[in-house]
Formats: C-alpha cells, sequence, structure tokens
C-alpha cells in the first residue's frame, strides 16, 4: 500500500470514528424533553454537528479511498472502523466489552491484517 492510500484510509478512520462517538454524545445529552423539546435540544447540541461535519469528511475520504484501491479491499480495510468505535466507546463511555465482541475485533482485525498484508 502506498502512502496516499494509508493517509486516506487512517483519515476515514479516525472522522467515522469521531461522526459515530459525537452521535452517541449528542444522543446521550439530550435526552432530556420529549417530542419536539427533544429534537429542539437535539439540534441545538454541538456533538450533533461535529457528528455531521466529521461524516461529510469522511464521506469525501471514503470517495478517494476508493479510487485507489478496490472495492472488496476497501470494504474489508474499511471495517476496522467497528474495532476503533468499540475501544474508543469502552474507553469514552464506558460501554461493555464482552467475550463475544472481544472475539469479534479479533476477527475483524486478522481479517484486516490479512488484506493489508496482501495487497
Amino acid at each position: 500500500m502506498n502512502t496516499l492510500i494509508i493517509f486516506t484510509w487512517l483519515g476515514n478512520v479516525i472522522l467515522d470514528t469521531l461522526g459515530q462517538l459525537a452521535f452517541k454524545r449528542a444522543a446521550t445529552v439530550s435526552k432530556e424533553g420529549e417530542g419536539w423539546h427533544y429534537w429542539v435540544n437535539l439540534f441545538s447540541n454541538g456533538w450533533l454537528w461535529v457528528g455531521i461535519g466529521s461524516y461529510v469528511g469522511e464521506f469525501l475520504l471514503w470517495l478517494a479511498f476508493l479510487t485507489l484501491v478496490p472495492l472488496s479491499e476497501g470494504i474489508l480495510l474499511g471495517s476496522v472502523n467497528i474495532i476503533a468505535v468499540m475501544v474508543v466507546g469502552r474507553i469514552l463511555f464506558k460501554e461493555k466489552l464482552t467475550p463475544l465482541r472481544l472475539t469479534g475485533i479479533l476477527l475483524v482485525a486478522s481479517g484486516v491484517a490479512v488484506v493489508g498484508a496482501f495487497s
């Protein structure tokens, strides 16, 4: 893999992870209120806009990444986002990593390593 592929891939992982975490934060902070008040609280939350901005950047990087690698490799390498979100979710939101989730992380990481090593 060349340097441009690695940087677009890492940027994609970082922005996707940031977007997921920002949406989680916005959803948990904005739980107050019902009906219309919930949506007003949610859309006035800065974390929601960080998430949206991250997803716009991630979308652009994803398009750039897919121009550089075959789709089958891109999808497999993109699955590392799942690992990043799980690990950072554990750190920031104290979410549980059950044995089944840890097994899943290991399987995804192994698949990404194999695809990365032979591309």
